[in-house]
């Protein structure tokens, strides 16, 4: 082989290695690009998917919001149903003039979710015993007072007027009457919150709520064949007829019934 031959086998495959470099650079590069591409689509895929997820769970939890809301709505239905139901004849037209059921009827006095009726009489022959008191406040389709809170404690006390002399006052469904002996609401239910006056009073009794005393001070045990006056409590409804019924109702509530007594 003489040199001219030699001469152009280098020069081919000086050729030969470039193309081979370009090739290699051209295949990093490309390389490069696509692991580039690909991490940018992959972090864009992670977004929409957390954005997918994010809104997904926001979905889920207003259907979680709007189905505990339909079973709120339910049960006060139920609830209203369960009162009416008790009436032998519901009085529609005491309790829904214009076709308005009112939260409360005339003379009695709304308290967060329950009616309050404070029966006052000048007269003493209008007085009632613990147990008429009871079956006075029964006949209403209401009961004695449960006190449940101090806020329901004080609001009694501020609606309770003083009459006669500071020995009346106005029963509340608390006695010891039961065979046990013990202090129990006319529910059934035991004391957990007491508001006794320093004089107790009798050993076996009932309760009076006396006006003018400590709000959170005025419960006295006196003889439950005293007349005095009642404060009942009684069923409140809520609700209107042809009511949108895609809106929650408002909670249907309780009431009382309280009258005066002399002790």
């Amino acid at each position: 082989m003489n040199k001219a031959d030699t001469d152009r086998n280098i020069k081919k495959n000086q050729h030969v290695l470039l193309c081979v470099a370009i090739m290699g650079i051209i295949f990093v590069v490309l390389a490069s690009v696509i692991i580039i591409l690909s991490i940018r689509m992959t972090t864009v895929l992670s977004e929409e998917m957390r954005e997918n997820i994010s809104l997904m769970r926001k979905e889920n939890e207003d259907l979680q919001r709007r189905t505990e809301e339909l079973i709120r709505e339910k049960e006060g239905l139920n609830w209203t149903i369960g009162v009416i139901l008790e009436y032998d004849s519901f009085p529609v037209h005491i309790h829904c003039p214009n076709t308005v059921c009112r939260p409360c009827m005339d003379g009695w006095i709304q308290f967060q979710s329950k009616c309050y009726l404070f029966c006052k009489s000048p007269f003493s022959s209008k007085w009632r015993t613990w147990q008429g008191s009871r079956d006075f406040c029964r006949q209403k389709q209401a009961e004695l007072v449960v006190i449940e809170s101090p806020e329901e404690q004080e609001f009694i006390s501020n609606h309770t007027e003083y009459y006669y002399d500071e020995y009346h006052g106005f029963w509340i469904g608390l006695s010891n009457k039961n065979q046990m002996n013990t202090w129990m609401w006319v529910d059934g239910s035991h004391v957990t919150l007491s508001y006794w006056t320093a004089d107790r009073g009798y050993r076996t009794s009932c309760v009076l709520s006396i006006p003018k005393a400590d709000p959170l001070a005025n419960w006295k045990k006196v003889s439950c064949s005293m007349a005095e006056e009642v404060t009942s409590r009684r069923v409140h409804l809520i609700f209107e007829m042809g009511r949108d019924l895609t809106h929650p109702l408002p909670p249907t509530p309780l009431s009382h019934c309280l009258e005066e007594v002399q002790s």
